[in-house]
């Protein structure tokens, strides 16, 4: 297992990684901002890792960046190809399952109803699908949102048994994937000896290397490397923002515990603390600040789609169940992405990105 030292020379290791030693993990959605810091993560911990994606839709692509696809087992395809994805899970034979793969912005879900929900909700029957076939699999991690609730503007969070109705094309075609996942889960995966089946629906999530439009931090860096002022069309909204480590480590441990008690499969809630739900406006002070350089920003209604104004969640169960907290608050993690992104090229970024999952899973 890979270490990391204290000042003393002790080796101190906060999350214990070596249990997913030699495991085959499979990740669709490998090319993706979560998916390539999940593969890193899994690197480090020695695992046997294929990934199904497309290729990289945005430039420059994190995945790109650090060199990742000489690493792992990559194969370039779409979930909604039934035939082709079964056959790579198949192939790959293997023991846990993370399911990433998805459409996942808002705004281009109102320009792109119908590929949105053809990726989130039939590309997840898909993947079901191929793992019926694939007796290997234990633990299967299908990754959703916050925003799968019924979002009711109430001021406490939601739990993992409260409604299911996302207001948005995206938000809701996730809420509909919630729902395929428990009808396979009640319908084909129930019995003893089946792999235990869960979703993780995780809070806004930061991180360096996220580089996808209509999302606050990467807006942010986008206008001060150009010199301009940052752009909020809300900035009295309030969102569960957290560092991408934070829910990556819960779906980490969720398949771990579930791989050996299935029992303890179901929904779980990944968000932080109440003192780290934060306003969109403070969320940018906190960014300008640890930027420096005179940054800062301003409001701008441009008319777009339908926002929530309050949302947060109730992470009750995940610390109960799984032992799962947070390590680093807001400003951590803000001043986290601020070091990737002055970063000057893909070498320092490389060495940032694996510099942070050390520090955060070894002290």
């Amino acid at each position: 297992m890979d270490t990391g030292e204290s000042a003393l020379g002790f080796v101190v290791v906060i999350v214990d990684l070596t249990f997913y030693k030699n495991k085959k993990v499979f990740i669709t959605g490998h090319t993706g901002f979560k998916g390539t810091w999940l593969c890193h993560i899994l690197l480090r911990a020695e695992a046997d890792i294929t990934g199904y994606a497309l290729e990289p839709s945005v430039m420059p692509s994190l995945f790109r960046e650090t060199n990742l696809e000489k690493s792992i087992r990559s194969v370039y395809g779409d979930i909604r190809n039934r035939d082709r994805l079964i056959q790579t899970i198949q192939k790959s034979n293997p023991d846990i399952c993370f399911h990433l793969a998805a459409q996942p912005l808002v705004r281009r879900s109102y320009k792109e109803p119908i590929l949105t929900y053809e990726t989130n909700v039939m590309g997840t029957v898909n993947v079901f699908e191929a793992l019926r076939g694939t007796p290997s699999v234990r633990s299967f991690v299908h990754v959703t949102t916050d925003k799968v609730y019924e979002n009711k503007e109430w001021a406490w969070g939601y739990r993992e048994n409260d409604n299911l109705c996302g207001h948005d094309p995206y938000s809701n075609s996730k809420s509909c994937g919630e729902l395929v996942t428990s009808c396979y889960r009640n319908s084909f995966f129930s019995k003893a000896d089946a792999p235990a089946v869960s979703t993780s629906r995780a809070g806004n999530v930061i991180g360096g290397g996220d580089d996808a439009e209509d999302r606050i931090i990467p807006d942010c860096i986008r206008a001060v490397k150009t010199g301009k002022f940052v752009i909020l069309r809300n900035p009295h909204s309030v969102r569960p923002y957290q560092h991408v480590l934070e829910c990556l480590r819960g779906y980490l441990l969720l398949a771990e515990k579930q791989y050996t008690d299935k029992s303890l499969e179901g929904a779980y809630n990944f968000g932080p603390d109440d003192r780290n739900c934060v306003t969109t406006g403070t969320l940018a002070d906190i960014f300008c600040s640890a930027w420096g350089e005179g940054a800062s920003w301003v409001t701008e209604d441009n008319g777009g789609p339908h926002e929530a104004n309050f949302l947060k969640l109730d992470c009750s169960k995940a610390k109960s169940v799984l032992g799962w907290k947070h390590r680093w608050d807001i400003n951590t993690a803000v001043e986290k992405v601020v070091e990737f992104a002055k970063c000057d090229n893909d070498e320092e970024r490389t060495a940032c990105l694996e510099g942070q999952i050390r520090e955060y899973f070894y002290k």
